[in-house]
């Protein structure tokens, strides 16, 4: 391909030097000062179906200053550039649709793999069958009053499931793999640990402020101020004391939610005290990097390695490709 020559590609076949076009999703916009020039320039996250990039606009005009903002969709021409080993786009140019351009936002929303109206049902059989009636009254109550907004949540603003329907594909990954885990350690209270799976980052629909695209623009005050952890512990009460739950199952699933991230530095107060707890957090940091482990590798050559993931102690990630 000639310097000329403009490749429409996804984000995630972006190549260094490669000059390309297309339909991308804002997921962020933010006006800028370059500290060298003191010149303005608009700061991006751009999107599409396979993935997100950062991207600068150094030339910016009155009008795109004025009207540009989140969660549009908007044709981009520019070049991938590297930095600081990273890639992201230099825009040249950027233009809002119109109608003509018959925009189909499916192509530039990441969203899980399964629909999450089935994710939700799937969850929801967890649920029933539990035997403990006041675990159930409690998860039940949490999770089907907040239905609507976990079809389209994510579960991070950034890295791991930070799609849409993120969190409950979150949460139905860990139930399987509890699922099996529990037929070898089967010393454990199967019911405890499915409740705290499903409310373990139920809480983060309070922590972060998502639109219905699934898209996190900023953390709420409470959220900034208090946490997953600690809101969840609090819904967990006053649900549990709504439907009347024995004191002992409440204490319990608080502790589940309360120790998951094992470390005071990642915002858990106490380490897991019970097997159920210890088990919901490895079944947690290994569902996060083995989703970041299989997006590198979707977004790297085989025999290449990715660029360093903050979220996997900033490890590049070697594609083995097929070995068979």
């Amino acid at each position: 391909m000639s310097e000329t020559e403009i490749a429409k590609v996804c984000i995630n076949e972006f190549k260094q030097g490669e000059r390309i076009e297309g339909f991308f999703l804002i997921k962020s916009v933010d006006l800028k000062t370059a500290n060298a020039n003191g010149r303005k320039y608009l700061d991006f996250v751009i999107a599409d179906k396979t993935g997100d990039i950062s991207a600068k606009l150094w030339e910016v005009s009155k009008e795109i200053e004025e009207s540009i903002t989140n969660n549009i969709i908007v044709k981009i021409r520019g070049t991938v550039v590297a930095w600081q080993a990273t890639l992201q786009l230099k825009i040249e140019k950027v233009r809002f649709t119109t109608e003509e351009d018959n925009i189909n936002i499916d192509e530039y929303v990441q969203s899980a793999p399964i629909k999450s109206e089935e994710l939700y049902d799937l969850i929801k059989i967890y649920i029933d069958d539990m035997k403990n009636r006041d675990m159930q009254n409690i998860v039940n109550a949490i999770f089907e009053k907040n239905r609507e907004k976990l079809l389209y949540y994510p579960a991070a603003k950034k890295n791991h499931h930070a799609i849409r329907g993120g969190l409950l594909y979150h949460v139905y990954t860990m139930l399987v793999n509890a699922e099996n885990l529990l037929k070898v350690y089967d010393f454990m209270d199967n019911d405890l640990v499915f409740a705290g799976v499903i409310l373990h980052d139920l809480s983060k629909m309070e922590e972060m402020d998502s639109n219905e695209l699934g898209i996190v623009s900023e953390y709420t005050l409470e959220g900034t101020l208090l946490g997953h952890i600690s809101q969840g512990v609090k819904k967990v009460e006053l649900v549990g004391n709504e439907v009347n739950a024995d004191k002992r199952i409440i204490t319990l699933l608080q502790h589940m939610i309360l120790s998951h991230h094992y470390e005071p530095e990642f915002g858990s107060p106490v380490k897991p005290m019970i097997p159920e707890a210890e088990l919901l957090h490895f079944l947690d940091v290994m569902d996060a990097r083995m989703y970041d482990m299989r997006r590198m590798i979707n977004e790297t050559k085989p025999g290449e390695f990715s660029e360093k993931l903050w979220s996997l102690e900033n490890r590049r990630i070697y594609n083995h490709g097929d070995l068979s």
